[in-house]
Parts: structure tokens; C-alpha cells; sequence
């Protein structure tokens, strides 16, 4: 029995704490896929994501049981700590595949209550935790796109709590309540944190090993914002305060999808000037699923806003982006299995 503790032990150990954003970013690919018309795909992707949520959460679970104080350093730390954001996000995310494609309301529902105790959690402990504590890191050691999982986990709820709410009953405007409060907190927060990401990137110097994956957040925290606030135009209307904000929602989440456009020219630009013109590794990395998420929420956010505002003409955009979609998850996802490969071998 010690011999199996000890190997579940150090396997846990070291587990990477945004390795959800795997899950976050095959479910947005999965929902990329049914909205553009490859259902088969979108279905594969679902079965797929169960079995990495259901193993990424047992090691977890086991990581918490059985290297508690490695888990605790690390959600206090300025770093690591958002990328626990990403258990929230990767929930809420499979929770809509479910509700979406297989019509699993029930389901959702679950997924997003617990998902929402997991945000009230989490959200709070990271926050109190680098708050108070006595020693910080600089800025530009501390402070990368990953933060905006803080942003990504809030709208997810705001998603999916949308998408439920009909299936809610009496409790259906409570939901939309929630779900119009965490979109309006995930704005307040984006503007928040993009400002400090900004001055670094901006007026402290960026080196090639800190421009990492993670910096595709800036733009995927946008892509889901722009997700939340189409849901809210499209199923929030019963609910009287959502139909009073009409306006301002509308305003706001085009505002936010103008803002993720613009990202992606200059992250691409970025890409190039770490890895082409500064020769850096193009090898996999578990952060790398940090920019396979923003390329798809980015493709499902156009979608739904062409729907939200009816302009047709805003389909040619996610067309496009969903090869590249496509392309950078299969990408990641082969990197990642030659990964483990090799470390066996290297075990052998």
C-alpha cells in the first residue's frame, strides 16, 4: 500500500496547476466544430474531454491528499497560482459541450454549481494569499497573461449559466442574475489586469524565455468575454434587467471583441519574434494549451456574436479561424504525445 502512495505521490507532485486548460481548450475547439457544421468532430472531441477531465481531476485530487503543501505554495504563488483558474474555466467549458451539443441540461446544471463553489474558492484564496503576503516578486517576474484566468473562469460561469437557465424553472432569472453579475465583474476584471500586463509589456524588458503561451490569455479572456455577453443578447432577453441593459451589453461586448481582434496580429508578430528571429525552441510545453484556447473560444465568441447582432458577414471570421483552430490543438496535442514518449523511453 505505501509503495502505491509513494509512486501516486510523486506523480502528483510536480503536476502542472493550468493543465486544465487542455480541457478548456478541446471543449472551445469541440464548440467551434458544432457551430461551424462538423458535428462528428465536435462529438469526438466531447468523449475525449471526459477522459481528460476525469484523469486530470483524480490527480488533482490526488495532488491535494497527498502534497498538500506543494499545492498550497503554489496557489500562493504569484505565477502558478492563476493557472488553478483553469480547473474552473475547463468545468464550466465541458459543462457547455454537454448542455450544447448533447442537450445534457441537468448535467450543466451540476457542472455549474459546482464549478461556481470552486470559483467562490479558489478566486478568493489566490487573491488573499499574494495580498498578504510579506515577500513579492517583481512585476516582470510575476505578472504574464496567465492572470487573466481570473477573467476566463469568471465568464465561464457567466456562459454556461446563461445557457441553463431556461432549464432552471422558478430559479431562472437567479441564474441570469448571476450570470449578467460574473459578465460585468469579468469586464471590471480584464480592464483591471490588462492594464498591468500592458505597462510590463510595454516599459520593462521582455525577454525571449518570459514571452511564453500564456500571453495568448490576453486575447482568449476577451474571446470568452465576447461569448458571455452574445449569450446573454440571445438567451437573456426574458429576464427583465438583462433586456433594460440591452444596449450596453451590446456595446460592451463588441467593444471587447474589436479589443481580442487587435491581440491577435500582434501576438502572431510576437510568436515570430521569439521563435523565428531569436531561435527559440518551438518545443511542447503544458502552457502551450494556453494558446490553443484563445484561437478556438476566439472562433465560437465570432460565431455567436454574428448571431447575437445578425451580421452574416462576420461568419467569414470563424471560417477561417478554425483551421488554424484545428491546427494548433492537433499540434500541441502530437508535441505533447511525443513528450511522454520520450520520457518513457528515457525511463526504459
Amino acid at each position: 500500500m505505501d509503495v502505491v502512495l509513494n509512486f501516486f505521490k510523486r506523480q502528483s507532485r510536480n503536476l502542472f496547476p493550468g493543465y486544465f486548460a487542455m480541457v478548456m481548450a478541446t471543449g472551445a475547439l469541440s464548440l467551434s466544430c458544432w457551430y461551424i457544421g462538423l458535428t462528428l468532430i465536435a462529438e469526438i472531441l466531447i468523449y475525449f474531454n471526459i477522459v481528460i477531465y476525469v484523469v486530470l481531476l483524480a490527480l488533482n485530487i490526488m495532488r491535494v491528499s497527498l502534497n498538500t503543501s506543494e499545492f498550497m505554495e503554489d496557489l500562493s504563488d504569484h505565477s502558478k497560482g492563476p493557472g488553478f483558474f483553469t480547473l474552473i474555466a475547463g468545468t464550466e467549458v465541458l459543462g457547455s459541450q454537454l448542455v450544447v451539443i448533447k442537450g445534457l441540461y441537468t448535467v450543466g446544471l451540476i457542472f455549474w454549481v459546482a464549478a461556481f463553489l470552486l470559483w467562490i474558492i479558489l478566486m478568493y484564496a489566490f487573491f488573499t494569499f499574494v495580498i498578504v503576503k510579506k515577500i513579492k516578486p517583481a512585476i516582470e517576474e510575476a505578472v504574464n497573461g496567465g492572470w487573466l484566468l481570473a477573467v476566463v473562469s469568471t465568464q465561464s460561469i457567466s456562459v454556461l449559466g446563461t445557457l441553463i437557465s431556461p432549464s432552471t424553472g422558478e430559479f431562472s432569472e437567479i441564474v441570469l442574475f448571476i450570470s449578467l453579475c460574473h459578465f460585468l465583474l469579468g469586464c471590471m476584471l480584464y480592464l483591471n489586469i490588462i492594464s498591468v500586463i500592458f505597462y510590463r509589456l510595454m516599459f520593462l524588458k521582455v525577454e525571449v524565455m518570459s514571452l511564453a503561451p500564456p500571453y495568448w490569455i490576453n486575447m482568449g479572456a476577451i474571446a470568452i468575454t465576447t461569448l458571455a455577453g452574445s449569450m446573454l443578447m440571445i438567451y437573456g432577453t426574458e429576464f427583465s434587467l438583462v433586456e433594460e441593459l440591452m444596449v450596453f451589453i451590446k456595446g460592451f461586448t463588441l467593444f471587447y471583441w474589436v479589443l481580442g481582434t487587435w491581440w491577435i496580429p500582434l501576438l502572431v508578430s510576437l510568436g515570430i519574434w521569439r521563435h523565428i528571429l531569436n531561435h527559440y525552441p518551438l518545443t511542447y510545453d503544458p502552457q502551450m494549451w494556453g494558446m490553443a484556447f484563445p484561437i478556438a473560444m476566439y472562433t465560437v465568441g465570432t460565431t455567436k456574436l454574428s448571431m447575437a447582432l445578425d451580421f452574416e458577414f462576420l461568419m467569414i471570421i470563424p471560417y477561417i479561424t478554425i483551421f488554424a483552430a484545428i491546427g494548433v490543438w492537433l499540434s500541441i496535442l502530437v508535441g505533447m504525445v511525443i513528450k511522454l514518449r520520450k520520457r518513457q523511453f528515457g525511463r526504459g
